[in-house]
C-alpha cells in the first residue's frame, strides 16, 4: 500500500458539460504552482485529445491490472465499462517538479479524493445554472451520441446531489466569474 503525499491539491469536479475543464485550464495559466494531474482511463480518445496530455488512454484489461496492483490512488467506474483513476506515479511526477496538481475529475473521483487528502485538499465544484443549460452546452459541444447526452444529463442529476460535500460551489453562470472565483479560492488555499 502506498503512503499518500503530503501535500496539497486542487480538485475541481462538475457533472459533464458544466465548465471544469475550461476552469481548470485558465487557472493553469494564471496559477504558475499548479501542474495538471493526467488522470488515467479506459475509454478511447474524443476530438483532439491527447494521451499523456488530456488522459493517459488504457485498455480496460489494462486499467484492471493495475487496480490489481495497486497503482492508483483512487479510481471509478464512472459509466458502465468506462474507469477513470489517479495514479499513484502521476502525483509522484508532480511532487518532483514542486508543483501542487489540480484534479479534473468526475464528481466521484473528486469526493475520493478529498476523503484521502482531507485538509490537504480543496474541493470545488462547478455547477450549472440548471439542467436544461447544461444540456444545451453538452448539445453545443458536439462530441457525443444522442444516448451519450442522455446518459450524461441523467448522471448529471445525481452529480448535482453531491454539491454539498465540496469545499466551495462555483455556479458557471457567467464563465468569466466562476474563473474569477475558482482563482481566489485557489490562491488562498496553496498560499495558506
Amino acid at each position: 500500500m502506498h503512503a499518500v503525499p503530503d501535500f496539497k491539491i486542487v480538485i475541481v469536479s462538475a457533472p459533464s458539460g458544466a465548465g471544469k475543464t475550461t476552469i481548470v485550464r485558465s487557472l493553469l495559466q494564471t496559477i504558475e504552482l499548479l501542474e495538471f494531474s493526467v488522470s488515467a482511463t479506459s475509454r478511447s480518445p474524443r476530438g483532439k485529445e491527447v494521451d499523456g496530455r488530456d488522459y493517459y488512454f488504457i485498455s480496460l484489461a489494462d486499467f484492471d491490472r493495475l487496480i490489481d496492483e495497486e497503482a492508483f490512488v483512487e479510481w471509478e467506474e464512472v459509466y458502465p465499462g468506462r474507469k477513470y483513476g489517479t495514479l499513484y506515479s502521476e502525483l509522484r511526477r508532480i511532487a518532483d517538479d514542486g508543483q501542487f496538481p489540480i484534479f479534473d475529475v468526475d464528481v466521484k473521483g473528486g469526493l475520493n479524493l478529498k476523503k484521502i487528502f482531507q485538509q490537504n485538499a480543496l474541493s470545488l465544484f462547478v455547477k450549472p445554472p440548471s439542467i436544461e443549460v447544461l444540456e444545451e452546452r453538452l448539445r453545443r459541444r458536439a462530441t457525443d451520441s444522442e444516448a451519450e447526452i442522455q446518459m450524461r444529463l441523467q448522471k448529471a442529476v445525481e452529480e448535482l446531489s453531491y454539491a454539498e460535500h465540496f469545499d466551495h460551489i462555483i455556479t458557471n453562470e457567467s464563465l468569466d466569474k466562476a474563473v474569477a472565483q475558482a482563482q481566489s479560492l485557489t490562491l488562498n488555499f496553496i498560499q495558506s
